[in-house]
Formats: C-alpha cells, structure tokens, sequence
C-alpha cells in the first residue's frame, strides 16, 4: 500500500474546499471573514457561516491551512507549503503536464 500524499488529499477535497484553497493562493493570511466575501461573490450567493468555519477546520486537520490566532474573535488562515506544492501540482495535472 502506498503512503497518502498532498496531492491525494487534494484530489479528494471538495469544490468548495479547493476553492477556498484557492481563495487563500491568491490572498495568503485572510481572516474567514474576507474568504467568506471572496466566495460570496464567486458563487453569487450567501455563504453559510457553519458551511464554511467547518469546512476550514477539516482543511487545518488536513495539513493544509494554517489559523492562527489574530485577536480575541478573529483567526487568520494561510496555505501550508503541503497545500501549495499539491496546488501546483494539481495545475500540472489539469494541463497535462504529468503523467
């Protein structure tokens, strides 16, 4: 059996959590706030606050995003170098560039 790696975790994400993955790629270190916004206005539509601080913990327990502590009610969330190198990764994929 072989080891898991990033680029298998990221394969099997969903949509919405590669999308906030990508969300953070072009914005690192965001508070769930300004993903929440980003999102809104990809999406036209409201996003669910539970929908969304769920989905951004699984992607921490996933190795994927950092959140850190920025006051006493907001956290902030960046790529980890894992999630950015499987993102790369992935884009090769999607242009054929990998086998």
């Amino acid at each position: 059996m072989s080891a898991t790696t990033d680029v298998d975790v990221v394969a099997g994400l969903t949509a919405f959590q590669r999308d906030l993955l990508r969300a953070l790629a072009k914005t690192d270190e965001q508070s769930g706030l300004s993903l929440k916004t980003d999102l809104r206005t990809y999406y036209g539509e409201e996003i669910n606050h539970s929908r969304l601080y769920q989905n951004l913990d699984e992607l921490v327990a996933h190795g994927l995003i950092n959140k850190r502590r920025r006051d006493g009610r907001t956290n902030s969330y960046s790529l980890t170098a894992a999630a950015t190198t499987a993102l790369e990764e992935r884009d090769a994929w999607v242009r054929g560039e990998t086998a």
